[in-house]
């Protein structure tokens, strides 16, 4: 039977290793990261058995997550699928998810490493009572072994990261890193963006930096960038084009500081969306006009009010398509289309959204041929909104 992602037991370990539940792993601490990660898999009550002294109740402010004493548990059994989770195994939301929905018989469990178990049981309550009898992990583990019989094959640590000591602490943040980084990156911003926003990222979540303050450098470097545009000296194209590269890398920091630190708003993926088209308007503009100067002609001016109406246009459809009514947990815009099977053509859109693009202006400037870029976004922003209108009406048709 599948179960509904409804608790998980978190189970604080007392003792006097290196790791505590107040150590801070990318920006958080250990104890609230997990929580964070149990809530984003969608788990309803996330009780953090603490068999101490008060200490630990400033970690979970904010979040669902209840701190009670071992013999508390039985008062909160609500559910048939309980997840067993020792305080040093860090989760990905996705690996809780999957536990919580997994298919699994009354009176079995899963155990995919040592330190965490899927148990699908009939008598909640009797369970719960088990657990708080058993105060450390260990011996909770060991109640289970007895009690439930396994179901599947034990998967062993592969992908799961345990931060037992500090030495760990590097390898777990490496591992939360790679993780955010998405199947649908261009070649380019995988191979190389990412890697540099990644590194950046790695020391901005110690500070006291924001994702909405990250938001707002990497805007104000490509609205710089696209005033040297206004020159059409190739040192000046050049140095526009390198810091509208550079805003494109550290856009990508704050939806990674969001994501590590759980700090994902509403607010914050309007922000990062927005301000990408009204960089890239910036940049279309100021090459119209540094074009339209040398040459006294009105014609650039022309293109460029191509290439920023199409722009404009092509986010505001995809922003009321997809994005207009969308929670805020995770990325805002994930997608141009809303199709689950999306066809050829909205996968090409898909790839048309890919930032690889910058690395042509790059190019293009380094031999102070930036206009020819202009002329090429002039055609393809418009015919780009009409495809992607093409593209909604092909969903509405065969919805």
């Amino acid at each position: 039977m599948a179960a509904n992602p409804a608790m998980i037991l978190i189970i604080i370990t007392k003792g006097s290793g290196e790791i505590l539940p107040e150590t801070v792993v990318a920006g958080v601490p250990l104890l609230r990261r997990i929580v964070m990660a149990a809530s984003r898999a969608g788990c309803q009550d996330i009780l953090v058995v603490d068999p101490g002294p008060p200490g630990l109740a400033r970690l979970l402010e904010g979040t669902r997550a209840v701190l009670l004493p071992p013999w508390e548990l039985a008062n909160h059994a609500r559910s048939r699928r309980v997840l067993v989770l020792t305080s040093d195994l860090l989760p990905q939301p996705w690996q809780l998810k999957r536990l919580s929905e997994m298919p699994l018989r009354s009176g079995t469990m899963h155990v995919p490493t040592s330190g965490i178990a899927a148990v699908e049981t009939v008598d909640p309550q009797g369970l719960l009572s088990s657990i708080g009898r058993s105060i450390d992990g260990a011996s909770v583990f060991s109640e289970l072994e007895h009690g439930y019989q396994r179901a599947g094959a034990f998967m062993g640590g592969g992908c799961w990261i345990r931060v037992s000591n500090r030495e760990d602490l590097p390898k777990a943040e490496r591992w939360l890193l790679r993780g955010l980084i998405k199947d649908t990156e261009g070649f380019m911003s995988r191979h190389f963006e990412r890697k540099v926003s990644l590194a950046i990222t790695r020391w901005l979540v110690s500070t006291a930096i924001t994702p909405n303050q990250m938001t707002a450098v990497s805007v104000a470097i490509g609205l710089l960038g696209a005033l040297l545009f206004l020159s059409s000296t190739p040192s000046y194209e050049l140095g526009g084009a390198l810091l509208f590269l550079l805003h494109s890398i550290l856009d990508g920091c704050d939806g990674e500081i969001a994501r590590l630190r759980y700090l994902e708003s509403r607010l914050g993926g309007i922000l990062d969306f927005w301000g990408d088209n009204l960089v890239h308007s910036a940049v279309f503009i100021c090459m119209g006009l540094g074009w339209q100067i040398a040459v006294q002609a009105p014609f650039p001016l022309v293109l460029a009010f191509s290439a920023v109406v199409g722009t404009l246009l092509s986010a505001g459809f995809v922003y009321r398509q997809t994005m207009h009514e969308k929670a805020s947990e995770g990325p805002l815009f994930t997608s141009v289309t809303k199709s689950e099977k999306p066809s050829r053509l909205s996968t090409l859109a898909e790839a048309l959204t890919r930032r690889d693009f910058i690395y042509l202006v790059v190019v293009l400037s380094a031999w102070g041929k930036a206009r020819w870029f202009l002329a090429l976004a002039a055609i393809g922003a418009p015919l780009f909104f009409l495809m992607l209108l093409w593209i909604s009406h092909r969903e509405r048709v065969h919805a």
